[in-house]
């Protein structure tokens, strides 16, 4: 395979990832502040502005400029409307390996994000974001649909698994700075979509124990860390079949698997009086598998240079 094409499926993977995660995240959140009125809407923005990477804001902060930063900005990559832009121009350029119903729905989804802010002014960011969810969970049942086992598959699935990783612990990173409340667990299992599953799997008993074993230990469920971790080694087994009889081939897949062994091998007690400093190390892990799989896989290039005396 074309590291070109590699390179658009992995980024689309973490693109569809990015938009669907951040819409949960931002729907969850304000929907919370909106509920409870003791909660002080320029803290409660600040910190999810800051665990999304985005603290140098200047000035004052509120819901509504929170939605057009993180959610409607067609100019960062990290915004609901951003990522889903940028999903579909990666798909653009690998239109012979997707498939034309992917194809379609990405296409369809783009042309539908101008209306994006009508949308949110006539009907609420509410609906807004549950159509966003929607999008992003047609596109991945088309994506386990109609796409082959092959490595192209595997590279999206990947750069889905990556994504998954750091956004879960950038929400995870919520609860940290909310002082360990119960309910901050109760708006991550919402975030997540985990929620009914949670109470069916601990028989409906909300302790922060639980919480942070399901999130981030679960082997079930898919938004968990471990379950994201694991997904994203063995795709990364997969692309590299004859890896000699000794340890295994590539960087990513120690980083990879380093982070799911420290995660495997620990308690949910350990897990929960050290929570700040695991998310920190999984959130530098996903960077790090990035930058491995980017040297491994994906074309590097440098600029090119003019040189004045060879032009005749």
């Amino acid at each position: 395979m074309l590291s070109r094409i590699a390179e658009s499926l992995y980024w689309i993977g973490r693109y569809v990832e990015r938009a669907e995660d951040t819409a949960r995240i931002l729907d969850v959140h304000l929907h919370r502040m909106l509920a409870d009125p003791w909660v002080d809407e320029q803290t409660a923005c600040r910190s999810l502005l800051g665990v999304m990477g985005a603290e140098a804001i200047e000035g004052p902060v509120s819901a509504a400029r929170v939605v057009g930063l993180l959610g409607l900005d067609e100019h960062n990559p990290s915004s609901v409307v951003g990522a889903l832009a940028a999903a579909r121009e990666n798909a653009r350029g690998a239109r012979e390996t997707v498939s034309s119903e992917m194809w379609e729905t990405l296409n369809a989804t783009w042309h539908g994000l101008p209306d994006a802010r009508r949308r949110v002014e006539q009907q609420g960011v509410h609906a807004f974001f549950r159509w966003v969810r929607e999008r992003c969970s047609v596109l991945a049942g088309l994506t386990d649909a109609t796409m082959s086992r092959d490595e192209g598959w595997l590279f999206l699935v990947l750069g889905r698994s990556v994504e998954r990783v750091d956004m879960t612990a950038r929400l995870l990173s919520t609860h940290v700075r909310a002082g360990g409340s119960i309910p901050s667990w109760l708006t991550l299992l919402r975030s997540c979509g985990a929620w009914e599953t949670y109470l069916r799997t601990y028989r409906g008993s909300l302790d922060d124990r639980h919480a942070a074993e399901f999130l981030l230990l679960d082997r079930l469920f898919p938004r968990s860390v471990f379950a994201a971790l694991s997904t994203a080694e063995s795709c990364l087994a997969d692309l590299e079949p004859d890896h000699g009889r000794a340890g295994v081939a590539t960087d990513a897949q120690r980083i990879v698997g380093r982070s799911r062994t420290n995660l495997e091998f620990r308690g949910a007690d350990e897990l929960m009086a050290d929570l700040g400093s695991v998310l920190s190390v999984l959130e530098r892990t996903c960077s790090q598998v990035n930058d491995a799989v980017s040297r491994r896989y994906f074309r590097q290039t440098s600029a090119v240079l003019w040189v004045s005396e060879a032009v005749a």
